[in-house]
């Protein structure tokens, strides 16, 4: 639910990839109070009821962006009305014709963790048909091959990945859905944070980051693995290299993270490793960054809207991030001699 826990997430990774870890929120508190604590289950109902009533609101369009937008809300509703179920939302949404692999990547997850069947199998393959120049695509299905033992597909997966144009998991697709979808209607008092000054955008924004946090992400985790196992095979770093250039240019923070991890580690030329190891230095200061302008937004109204509407341009994350910094006058490049030690919290 919190805005914060798709930053956690980037962050950790970030600093330790291949593990994909979370970690306390910058500027975490010590722990709550047991009135804290109910305030804060209180709060989450209202987030709750009040993405249901987007939810149902949004529902009556037909168009697909309003509905993946709602599907996103609803998806952790408990026990929805079959209209507002996850499923029917995406089912109507993929009809549409221009509804194409953004909404067929978040079916991904419309799928029984616990029946063993995520990703959804059926959005798998139509990913592939949809979408096959894109390396996300071919990485996600690397992940699925890997687990499931089967190295020889997992690395014609690699090479395909590597051969891709482009890299893009749509999360930007589904931040810009949730953006447009939050302002429908006004969120109720119940539902802000009486010690935070942001109000209705600082709600809108804990829904729009917080739900966008839990877009399926290929299999990053196995890639790394994949291409450290096989150090010795010429051909396989070659792709691994290759695949580390797409990524690097791709939408996503965490997948540029991978590509400038596989150079850093898998290069040949000292000069190519530390310059991916410098390019990574920034990335993280970049999240950083950007983690301090959510904390800041949870305070301030301005800031918050600002976050919106970055959300609302259809970007992608990568180039959100970036367009926060720059409206915010912070550099892209770490100062001189700096170290991220610890993720720092906002001033």
């Amino acid at each position: 639910m919190r805005g914060r826990r798709v930053l956690a997430l980037a962050l950790a990774s970030l600093f330790c990839l291949p593990t994909l870890a979370a970690e306390p929120w910058p500027g975490a508190q010590k722990a709550p109070t047991k009135a804290e604590l109910k305030a804060q289950k209180d709060q989450t109902q209202a987030l709750l009821q009040f993405q249901k009533d987007l939810a149902s609101v949004l529902a009556l369009r037909t168009e697909t962006e309003p509905l993946l937008g709602a599907a996103l809300l609803a998806r952790p509703l408990s026990n929805p009305p079959e209209v507002l179920t996850y499923h029917a939302l995406l089912e109507r949404a993929s009809r549409n014709a221009d509804a194409g692999p953004r909404v067929t990547w978040v079916r991904l997850a419309d799928c029984d963790a616990k029946a063993g069947t995520c990703p959804n199998a059926e959005a798998v393959t139509q990913l592939q048909q949809q979408a096959p120049d894109n390396a996300a695509v071919w990485l996600l299905k690397l992940g699925i091959d890997d687990h499931n033992g089967d190295a020889n597909a997992a690395r014609a997966d690699l090479a395909k990945a590597a051969s891709a144009k482009t890299y893009d998991d749509y999360l930007g697709a589904s931040m810009k859905a949730l953006a447009n979808s939050v302002s429908q209607l006004p969120p109720p008092p119940d539902t802000f944070n009486a010690l935070q000054g942001a109000g209705a955008a600082g709600v809108q924004m804990v829904i729009v980051f917080g739900l966008a946090s839990a877009q399926p992400m290929p299999g990053f985790q196995n890639t790394a693995k994949f291409c450290e196992a096989n150090k010795e095979n010429a051909a396989i770093v070659g792709d691994c290299l290759k695949l580390a250039k797409v990524l690097e240019w791709g939408s996503s923070p965490l997948g540029r993270s991978l590509g400038l991890h596989l150079r850093e580690t898998l290069s040949a030329d000292a000069a190519d490793q530390q310059s991916a190891k410098n390019a990574r230095l920034n990335l993280i200061w970049q999240m950083q960054r950007f983690a301090q302008l959510n904390v800041q937004a949870q305070g301030d109204k301005a800031t918050a809207q600002k976050l919106l509407a970055l959300a609302r341009s259809g970007g992608t994350e990568m180039s959100v991030v970036l367009a926060a910094l720059r409206a915010y006058g912070m550099p892209a490049e770490a100062p001189a001699g700096w170290e991220p030690s610890h993720v720092e919290s906002s001033k």
